[in-house]
């Protein structure tokens, strides 16, 4: 296992053009959830110049309107540009209507006999990771680049740099000494401008590095040195951005989505699935579980794994990776693990309230994982982030 080593991790804003797929994807099983909280839905999106495409596949007892809450997203994410904005853009559909049925059980009803019935639909290998470099338990890379592009969103949103359109991107590359970070290596920050009143690229840099770098650091216990290699925009102005310039996809940024791919993420995309899809409620158990084994002090760093078949309740494989930081065995981490926490489909519905989410947040709930992270979080108040099982574990 590597001690000394430089990792890096990027970030994109939630104009970036897969991120708008993936907010897209999720305003779409928000809105079948909070109408029917029984839906069944599938939603994926792809964009380009002046284009939206929506493939849906669902099953639900009231029905939404697709177009609209696309435009609805283009809007609110801020693009108003002549090459793509709400009103013009072509919003094509390929939608498939199931029958719909009977809500097949009540989460809050379920006893333990009935959950073992509930069983996946699908077959997916998931994972959960926490680590104690920050208070989110998240790797230091991908949380300091998405508080980058966070940052650089809230610049133009706020209008500190009125300059700016919705597509953007960051970077940060760590430095790390016996698997704890030792210094910041490099940062990126990639950002678009609008076509009418771009700066010149030295005003560009320089208010990039005062309106967003150096915000996002000053409050961070590991700080750019005088060899951080620092660049914005480093290949020139980035005129406009977004779909009009690059095409986007629904499930294409699983890192930027996850741990920045210092753990491994699942295969499968997370958005634009309902909460009886195991390849998306699977990996936030799988946090939720590696979270409560950091906390409770067993490791430094934890992995967890959990392995789905088709027609089963129960995943076949539960595997623990503490890279080294275990307190106790990988081997005997993994069994309390498995002791403690239930990662039964129907079990991790009924006790993240998956379904009723998006009834109870205000705005939507799913839409709102869709860009900036679905774990290590800490604006939401995520079910899978809590740490209530670690003196349990302890």
């Amino acid at each position: 296992m590597k001690k000394d080593f430089m990792f890096t991790s990027e970030s994109v804003t939630e104009g970036h053009p897969d991120k708008l797929c993936d907010q897209i994807s999720d305003a779409i099983v928000d809105h079948f959830l909070q109408k029917d909280p029984c839906s069944r839905v599938i939603a994926e999106c792809a964009v380009s110049t002046a284009i939206v495409f929506i493939a849906a596949r669902f099953s639900s007892a009231e029905s939404i309107d697709f177009s609209n809450i696309a435009r609805q997203v283009i809007s609110q994410v801020g693009y108003d540009q002549n090459t793509f904005n709400a009103k013009t853009c072509s919003v094509l559909t390929s939608l498939k209507e199931l029958p719909a049925e009977k809500c097949s059980f009540d989460e809050k009803t379920l006893d333990d006999k009935a959950i073992d019935r509930i069983t996946v639909k699908n077959q997916v290998n998931v994972f959960g990771f926490a680590c104690n470099q920050t208070s989110a338990l998240m790797p230091l890379p991908i949380w300091l680049a998405r508080k980058l592009s966070r940052r650089l969103a809230s610049a133009r949103l706020q209008k500190i740099l009125t300059y700016l359109s919705p597509d953007g991107k960051t970077q940060v590359g760590i430095e790390y000494r016996n698997r704890k970070p030792k210094r910041i290596h490099s940062i990126t920050v990639i950002a678009s401008q609008n076509q009418e009143d771009t700066p010149n690229l030295k005003q560009l840099r320089d208010e990039i590095r005062q309106a967003v770098i150096e915000q996002v650091f000053l409050d961070e216990e590991v700080q750019p040195d005088a060899k951080t290699r620092i660049f914005v925009n480093p290949d020139g102005p980035f005129i406009i951005g977004g779909p009009s310039v690059h095409s986007g996809l629904t499930g294409r940024k699983n890192a930027i989505d996850t741990y920045g791919e210092y753990s491994r993420h699942s295969g499968a995309a997370l958005s634009g699935k309902d909460p009886m899809r195991i390849d998306r409620v699977g990996a936030y158990a799988a946090r939720y579980a590696a979270k409560n084994v950091v906390v409770a002090g067993l490791a430094d760093e934890c992995e967890v794994q959990l392995s789905y078949s088709i027609g089963l309740a129960r995943p076949v494989s539960i595997q623990v990776e503490t890279f080294g930081t275990g307190k106790l065995s990988d081997e005997a981490i993994a069994a309390l693990v498995e002791q403690h926490f239930d990662f039964r489909l129907a079990a991790i519905v009924k006790q993240f309230s998956l379904r009723h989410l998006p009834s109870i947040v205000k705005g939507g709930f799913y839409r709102k994982l869709a860009a900036y992270g679905h774990v290590g979080r800490m604006d939401i108040g995520l079910p899978w982030e809590l740490t209530d099982q670690a003196s349990l574990l302890r």
